[in-house]
């Protein structure tokens, strides 16, 4: 059995929407993360059942397969592999790093501040309570802090990553169906991983590497199905429903928010479709996004001019940075949080932040590309 032909194309994919989505998550991810801030109702979440993290996680998983199966193909799968858990041994090194510092962060802004009750908005009262205790289980990825959930997720997903991109290479469908079979019953039997001291995980991986599978699948097996998934985008049906789905979904949002749209809803709809079950990414969660990825790739292509225009170029650049633009969002976010709790709350403060912050995680997207710039040419100059 030999790799599927598609899977060339992991060699030198080169299209700037992953990065282009990728930031975008960044930045959504970091505005999410600072509660009551007015910026952040401009995000994916206010506009229907999905969000920032599945974006994220879908085009994590586009990207990681691109490279990693074009590893595998020209060096090995073992090289892969190992290359692989290199990464990460990267992702959770950061994540023991901002677990640690972001836990004895707070625990000091709180006694500095006299605002104790920071310490269960960001979930680490069991820190304080049994410290070592605490830091053990986190070291198991077991602790809860907000905020770190989704870098706990990807580490798990990524983890599994050399046997997804095993099957994606040599039986893509049948991986892509047993990924949906593990969705299926993952969400049937109430399977989670557990966490410390009680409850499980705030995004459950048997049920979210679905959007991972899925992002891989499409890397790696898109253009064999380029021209049907075309001829789908040109039927004008179809369109339409997706945007009917898309106002729908907007729709149900906004009935919190807007009473009078509870009325026009048909009984029982809202109640059904309104909880987005983050947790277990409920599926109409997942056809949200799909249709959401569905409409972008038609209005965007790959060869989309603006792609390359200078306004981009943070966003994407963020993108190809997005470790390091991650880690700098959840202090970021932290950050903003206390500054709106321990100022006045006002709008152009809540704005004042948010630009700052993505203007400093623009700020090291760009401070990392250009050290490793640095050290590529310090290594071809030690080899010349």
């Amino acid at each position: 059995m030999t790799p599927t032909k598609d899977a060339g194309i992991a060699a030198g994919d080169g299209d700037l929407r992953i990065a282009l989505l990728l930031g975008i998550a960044n930045w959504f991810l970091f505005l999410d993360h600072i509660p009551h801030n007015v910026v952040n109702t401009l995000t994916m979440r206010n506009f229907g059942f999905s969000g920032a993290t599945d974006l994220f996680v879908f085009v994590g998983g586009y990207a990681t397969t691109l490279i990693y199966s074009g590893m595998a193909v020209e060096r090995g799968m073992l090289v892969a592999a190992t290359r692989i858990f290199r990464r990460v041994w990267q992702l959770y090194a950061a994540y023991i790093v901002l677990f640690v510092i972001y836990v004895e962060l707070i625990s000091y802004v709180a006694a500095r501040t006299a605002a104790p009750e920071i310490i269960s908005e960001f979930n680490i009262t069991g820190f304080i309570d049994h410290g070592i205790r605490t830091l053990i289980y986190g070291l198991f990825l077991q602790a809860k802090p907000l905020n770190l959930d989704v870098l706990q997720l990807i580490i798990a997903l990524m983890a599994f990553q050399p046997i997804i991109v095993c099957g994606l290479l040599y039986v893509p469908n049948a991986t892509l169906a047993g990924s949906v079979a593990l969705y299926a019953t993952a969400r049937v039997l109430d399977w989670n991983l557990s966490s410390y001291p009680d409850g499980h995980w705030y995004l459950n991986p048997f049920c979210w590497q679905l959007l991972f599978v899925m992002g891989g699948w499409l890397a790696l097996i898109g253009k064999r199905y380029a021209s049907d998934i075309r001829s789908l985008q040109a039927t004008p049906a179809l369109r339409a429903a997706a945007l009917l789905y898309l106002v729908l979904a907007l729709t149900i949002v906004s009935v919190g928010d807007i009473p009078a749209l509870a009325q026009m809803m048909p009984d029982g709809l809202s109640d059904m479709l309104l909880p987005s079950d983050r947790e277990d990414v409920a599926p109409h969660r997942i056809l949200h996004f799909l249709t959401l990825m569905f409409l972008f790739t038609l209005l965007v292509p790959r060869d989309w001019g603006y792609l390359r225009s200078h306004a981009l170029q943070p966003i994407i650049k963020c993108g190809e940075e997005w470790l390091a633009v991650f880690c700098a969002g959840v202090f970021l976010s932290f950050a903003a949080h206390l500054i709106l709790i321990t100022g006045p709350n006002s709008v152009a403060r809540q704005v004042a932040v948010s630009i700052a912050g993505i203007a400093a995680m623009i700020a090291v997207a760009y401070y990392v590309s250009w050290s490793k710039q640095q050290d590529h040419k310090s290594a071809v100059g030690a080899h010349s």
